[in-house]
């Protein structure tokens, strides 16, 4: 297949590549009408791959506690993923999200009707602007009440409710707390906090996603001797920051510049961050 164009998508389906963004879902599949797919997201920065592998292995997790069985392995979507992103330019940023859904089942899905989907889109990482937060009243649920180990899309009207929320007092994303008050993420993105010099994140307690991103940005920050805190941490402490941040897939490492009435500057624990994981990521080849 000849190389794509700047701007245009690449789809695997059924076997194939196909150009932009076929129809390959039918009303009466489970993962249409009962919400059943699962999805991941990966990036390639002028051809690096940081953590594919992790985003692969992470997608068949987020499968099988939906009660599908993927009969491909993350060797085989990491492959295929691969394959894609050769079909670009090699300068091209791309966003990478491979798929699960179900075609058949009622109330349970079918495990063996498991269809996987690729789809590849030319997408530049935003540049570190900043973004905004208020404090939204929706929740993370608890582990009891929603698949919250699973990067799934039945999870996402929850997170767009906040967002919603949230916008229209201005803000661009918003700070989610989990059942018990405390402090969760940021709408889609892993939350840092800094404070006298030591970067403090919200401990995973089964309410939202240990994001890729997040764990390879502590492990960087802690090889380059500044400490990272994982605990509970309440909203009142992010009005007292020295520094806020979030990390996720799709903008990689951004500071947060105002949360409610507060405004804040990128500080030198974020740009430290940010140029660690960059400098790792075009390792990644």
């Amino acid at each position: 297949m000849a190389k794509t164009i700047e701007g245009e998508s690449l789809t695997y389906f059924e076997g194939d590549w196909h150009t932009g963004s076929p129809a390959v879902i039918q009303p009466k599949a489970h993962g249409f009408w009962l919400a059943s797919n699962v999805f991941d997201g990966a990036r390639s920065l002028g051809g690096a791959l940081p953590d594919l592998e992790l985003h692969c292995e992470r997608l068949i997790r987020s499968a099988e506690i939906m009660g599908l069985r993927p009969s491909v392995s993350a060797e085989e979507i990491q492959a295929l993923a691969r394959d894609g992103v050769s079909k670009f330019s090699s300068d091209t940023e791309l966003y990478i999200s491979p798929m699960f859904y179900p075609t058949d089942g009622f109330i349970v899905p079918d495990p063996d009707s498991t269809t996987l989907v690729i789809h590849i889109a030319n997408s530049p990482v935003p540049a570190p602007t900043g973004f905004t937060a208020g404090l939204t009243r929706f929740r993370r649920p608890s582990r009891e009440m929603a698949p919250t180990e699973a990067k799934a899309s039945c999870l996402y009207p929850n997170v767009a409710r906040g967002v919603s929320e949230v916008s229209a007092r201005g803000f661009d994303v918003a700070v989610v707390l989990d059942p018990n008050g405390n402090v969760a993420e940021f709408s889609y993105t892993n939350l840092f906090m800094v404070k006298d010099s030591v970067a403090h994140t919200p401990g995973i307690n089964g309410t939202f996603l240990n994001g890729i991103t997040r764990q390879r940005t502590m492990a960087l920050l802690r090889q380059a001797g500044i400490d990272v805190e994982e605990r509970a941490i309440t909203f009142d402490e992010l009005m007292t920051a020295d520094e806020l941040f979030g990390t996720g897939n799709y903008a990689k490492v951004t500071p947060c510049t105002r949360i409610e009435g507060r405004e804040l500057q990128p500080g030198p624990v974020f740009n430290r961050a940010r140029e660690l994981y960059f400098e790792f990521a075009q390792d990644c080849r």
